[in-house]
């Protein structure tokens, strides 16, 4: 990003930090200026939200009354179209979900945020679920692409974790569904990768060059070098941006690509030998390869949460509605989580599930950060990602 370019970014946040402008207005005007979508999610958290927290009852699920004391029954749509990664769902939970209820389900999926909100932005109205990450759903919210959930309709609310009720990018959960959550770290081949991987340094490993990926994501790239100094992968110090960016350029050197979840197939034929990726993504790899490993580096990674949103264009917001309140009933949420590798946010499927993925505690607690806003410095990393990936 050129310095003239670096400064109407800066302008445009103060614009949006001083009331000024109103978030569509700075979604828009950041896009045409080529700002990343993680970098303007992070600035809209910063502004803090413009909606009112829900009163708690409306929290705890229990359907509205309608005349004479009982709810009206919906009437349900024969269709259901979701957006969503790829190997985000079990085996069984579409399936299920059509025998039940006679709907039919219609899947399609992307490997970014950034596809998600581009198809959304683009006019695409056939979506009725999409699965975004925090940073994404703050974009949707500002450009109104997205409604808020009727929680008389879900009323399996209640099972949800506290920790995931009331998020930064969703106050008083008015607009997502918790989905799944997850850890970035580091997916290596046991049988083929002999020294010790237990930190980002090992991206700088010049034996594995050509054999090692990371992931298409400023956030996850710069966040991982800014802890692999001991760093807040959150910091907006320059001089931490820099050395981030120095470690990054370094490592590039011996990546074959910058690339996400499709890297598992990689993984498993032995093409790729080292990976950042989440710690679901690598347990599915795992099934196929039972050599590919997984460790959270020893300086701390990433944590998130994706979440279900329904667009305002859906045409079919009962059946959607009906799909959300499913997937959080317990025995269905703990096939979830065990189907795919990841943590569940859903309290009540955790004691059904054999294995379950825990919240970090203790020592590792200490090692993993959410992604936090980056206020009005959140431009300082757009560039410095610009420049690594041109680098």
């Amino acid at each position: 990003m050129s310095n003239s370019k670096d400064r109407e970014s800066v302008a445009l946040v103060g614009e949006l930090l001083e009331g000024r402008i109103d978030r569509r207005r700075f979604v828009r005007d950041a896009l045409l200026m080529g700002m990343g979508l993680s970098t303007i999610g992070t600035v809209l958290s910063a502004c803090g939200g413009d909606e009112k927290k829900p009163e708690p009852s409306r929290l705890e699920g229990g359907p509205t009354p309608g005349p004479g004391g009982a709810a009206p029954a919906p009437v349900m749509e024969k269709e259901l179209n979701i957006y969503i990664w790829s190997d985000y769902l079990a085996e069984d939970t579409v399936p299920n979900f059509e025998k039940e209820t006679g709907v039919k389900v219609v899947v399609d999926t992307y490997e970014s945020n950034e596809e998600a909100v581009a198809k959304l932005q683009s006019g695409a109205s056939t979506y009725d679920l999409v699965c975004p990450s925090g940073y994404a759903v703050e974009v949707m919210r500002a450009l109104d692409l997205i409604e808020k959930i009727d929680h008389a309709k879900t009323p399996n609310i209640k099972n949800i974790l506290a920790a995931f009720k009331d998020v930064p990018y969703d106050p008083g959960g008015l607009f997502t569904m918790p989905w799944l959550w997850g850890i970035t770290g580091i997916a290596y081949r046991k049988d083929r990768v002999k020294g010790p991987v237990d930190s980002w340094a090992v991206f700088q490993d010049a034996q594995y060059k050509n054999k090692m990926t990371q992931m298409d994501d400023m956030r996850d790239v710069i966040g991982g070098w800014l802890k692999f100094r001991g760093k807040s992968l959150n910091s907006i110090d320059a001089a931490d941006l820099a050395q981030a960016k120095a470690d990054a350029l370094l490592a590039k050197a011996n990546l074959q690509s910058y690339i996400s979840g499709p890297v598992k197939s990689s993984l498993i034929a032995g093409d790729v030998l080292i990976a950042m990726l989440w710690d679901g993504d690598t347990a599915q790899a795992t099934r196929e390869n039972p050599e590919i490993g997984w460790v959270l580096p020893k300086e701390g990674a990433s944590i998130w949460t994706d979440s279900m949103v329904i667009p305002k264009s859906a045409p079919h917001k009962n059946a959607a509605h009906a799909f959300l309140d499913y997937i959080m009933r317990p025995e269905v949420a703990a096939k979830l989580a065990s189907g795919t590798g990841y943590g569940s946010p859903n309290e009540a499927a955790l004691p059904l599930m054999t294995n379950p993925t825990r919240m970090p505690e203790g020592a590792q607690k200490a090692l993993v950060e959410y992604q936090k806003d980056l206020g009005a410095n959140a431009a300082a990393w757009d560039q410095v990602w610009t420049e690594i990936k041109a680098g």
